[in-house]
């Protein structure tokens, strides 16, 4: 195989002003989508964020890839988030903080992803392999809780898992109704202590 041939094989390191252009549009596409609703056109997003059409779609060809990228690129500051944590607050305080973020942060990722599901993309497969990092991240916070006696014992992955799932849904039907989310978000984190914690 010849050098050329490999370059072709793997893609090119990016420019340092394509890594600017990307990054702005994807910052931009995200505060936008947010905002506004994932039926903003490609060419609002374009200009938006200061660049050509042509731009935007040489970094993502469709509009479903940059939806992708978006997505994928809020899940990513998840995992990061759980990192920072894990290395920055006491194991009870860092589980219950990115359980709450996961769950602020749940009806725009549903947003997302609904939009990318409508489009035929096949979501868990597109989130695979970032799903199976932050499903890590959240097993390492759960067990440094648990051996810190801040979370019970007896919950494991899997209902915890759930339990996230329950609560992002939970979070859907209050709405903007911020007290009843307290409320029954505390409700949910009393349940999940560690007993004498």
């Amino acid at each position: 195989m010849t050098a050329q041939q490999a370059g072709q094989d793997s893609p090119r390191p990016l420019r340092a002003d394509a890594r600017r252009n990307r990054a702005r549009l994807l910052e931009v596409a995200e505060a936008v989508f947010t905002a506004r609703g994932t039926g903003v056109s490609t060419e609002e997003i374009a200009r938006e964020a200061g660049v050509g059409v042509g731009t935007l779609f040489r970094h993502f060809p469709t509009k479903e890839a940059l939806l992708e990228a978006v997505l994928l690129r809020r899940l990513e500051r998840l995992a990061e988030a759980a990192e920072q944590l894990a290395a920055t607050k006491a194991p009870g305080d860092a589980f219950f903080t990115f359980f709450a973020l996961v769950v602020d942060q749940s009806p725009a990722k549903n947003v997302f992803a609904d939009a990318l599901s409508a489009a035929g993309v096949d979501v868990r497969q597109t989130t695979s392999e970032i799903g199976r990092t932050l499903h890590q991240a959240m097993a390492a916070l759960l067990t440094e809780a648990q051996r810190a006696n801040a979370v019970r014992a007896d919950l494991g992955v899997p209902e915890l898992t759930a339990l996230l799932v329950g609560t992002c849904r939970m979070v859907e039907h209050l709405g903007s109704d911020s007290d009843a989310r307290e409320r029954t978000f505390a409700v949910i984190a009393d349940g999940l202590r560690a007993s004498g914690s």
